[in-house]
C-alpha cells in the first residue's frame, strides 16, 4: 500500500513538472517566433517588400502586435520579388511610385486577425486594412487572392500569419476615370502612363459613363498606354505628340474605340477570365488568350490578329477592375 502511494504521487510529480515544462517551452516557442517585419528581413526573396515597407512607413506596425484587433495579430498576403519585379520594380526602383500610393498599396495587402490558409476558400473574401474587400478564387489546383496566385500559405509570426503571394494587389480606392487620372497626375507613378487615354476619355464625353456603375454591375476596362495611342497614331498615319491630338479623329470614332475595352461583367481579375471570346460596350467582340502566368493576351477585331499583352493587371477600383495593356484594342471601324 506503501508503495502504491509513492507511486501515485511520484505519477502526479511526473505530470506536473511535464505540463509547467510543456507550457514553458510553448510560451517560448511562441517569443521566439520573428514578428512580420522581421520575417521580410530575414528572407532574401522579400528585400523588396522589406525595403517597400520602409519607405512606405509600416515597418513598426508590422513589428508588433495589432491594436485594432483583439488577438493582436495581422495576416499579411506578402509579394516577393518576382511580384514586384512584374511590375518593373525593385529595391532600387521603388521611387517612382508616390508613397502615400505605396502605402495604401501594402495596407491592401494586410488584414485584422489570424486568417489561417485552412480558412481561405473559393468564392471567399478578407478586408483589407483600407477597408475594401479582396476575394479568394480557386482555378484549378491553385487559389488566388484577386488576381494573386498564393504561394504558401501560414507563415507564422510572433504578431501573425504570412502567405505568399506572386503578384502585387493594387487598389486604388476610386472609380475607373479617377484612378486613370491618378496615372495622368503622378499621383500613383512618378511617370505618368495613362494621360492620352484620360484625354480620350474626356473628349469622348465618356466620363460619366464610366464613373457610375452599369445599373447593379461594375466594368472590366483594358486601358492603354500612352505609347499604345502614340504607336496607333502611326498605324493611322497621324503623329500624336500629345494626348489632346487624339482629337484629330472624329468624337464618334473614339467614343467606338474607347468602349471597345469596356466589359459590363461585374469587373473580372485575370484569375476569372477565360480564353475565348466578350462583348465590349461596343457592340464588337474582343478575343482573349489563354490564362498564361496570372495574364492573358486580348485582341480586337480590328487588330489585324496583333494581340494586347497585360503590363499592370488586376488594378482594383470601386466599380470594376482595370488591366493596362500596351495595345489600343480596335473594333470595326
Amino acid at each position: 500500500m506503501k508503495n502504491l502511494y509513492i507511486l501515485k504521487y511520484t505519477l502526479i510529480s511526473i505530470i506536473t513538472i511535464s505540463f509547467l515544462y510543456s507550457c514553458e517551452t510553448a510560451s517560448s516557442y511562441e517569443d521566439e517566433l520573428p514578428s512580420i517585419a522581421n520575417i521580410a528581413v530575414s528572407n532574401a526573396d522579400f528585400s523588396t517588400l522589406e525595403t517597400a515597407a520602409v519607405a512606405g512607413g509600416v515597418v513598426g506596425d508590422l513589428s508588433n502586435s495589432n491594436p485594432d484587433d483583439p488577438s493582436g495579430a495581422y495576416t499579411v498576403f506578402a509579394p516577393t520579388n518576382g511580384a514586384f519585379a512584374r511590375l518593373g520594380l525593385n529595391s532600387e526602383t521603388l521611387g517612382v511610385l508616390q508613397k502615400s500610393f505605396l502605402k495604401n498599396t501594402l495596407l491592401y495587402h494586410v488584414s485584422n486577425g489570424n486568417l489561417k490558409g485552412s480558412s481561405i476558400s473559393n468564392g471567399g473574401s478578407s478586408i483589407s486594412a483600407l477597408a475594401v474587400d479582396r476575394r479568394f478564387i480557386t482555378r484549378g489546383n491553385d487559389t488566388y487572392i484577386n488576381g494573386s496566385k498564393i504561394l504558401a500559405t501560414d507563415v507564422m509570426a510572433s504578431n501573425g500569419t504570412v502567405h505568399v503571394i506572386d503578384k502585387v494587389m493594387i487598389a486604388s480606392g476610386a472609380d475607373i476615370v479617377q484612378t486613370a487620372i491618378a496615372l495622368q497626375t503622378a499621383k500613383v507613378f512618378t511617370n505618368p502612363e495613362l494621360t492620352y487615354l484620360v484625354e480620350a476619355v474626356i473628349y469622348a464625353e465618356l466620363v460619366d459613363a464610366l464613373t457610375a456603375s452599369n445599373g447593379s454591375s461594375s466594368f472590366t476596362v483594358f486601358a492603354p498606354t500612352d505609347k499604345a495611342f502614340v504607336e496607333l497614331g502611326v498605324a493611322l498615319g497621324l503623329t500624336f505628340e500629345k494626348p489632346a491630338d487624339i482629337r484629330q479623329l472624329p468624337k464618334e470614332t473614339v467614343q467606338k474605340v474607347l468602349l471597345n475595352h469596356v466589359i459590363a461583367n461585374d469587373g473580372k481579375f485575370t484569375s476569372e477570365l477565360n480564353a475565348g471570346t466578350v462583348t465590349t460596350l461596343s457592340g464588337d467582340d474582343l478575343t482573349l488568350g489563354a490564362f498564361t502566368n496570372g495574364t492573358l493576351t486580348v485582341t480586337g477585331v480590328g487588330n489585324g490578329g496583333n494581340v494586347a499583352n497585360m503590363g499592370i493587371p488586376d488594378v482594383q477600383t470601386t466599380n470594376g477592375i482595370v488591366h493596362v495593356i500596351d495595345r489600343v484594342l480596335l473594333p470595326n471601324l
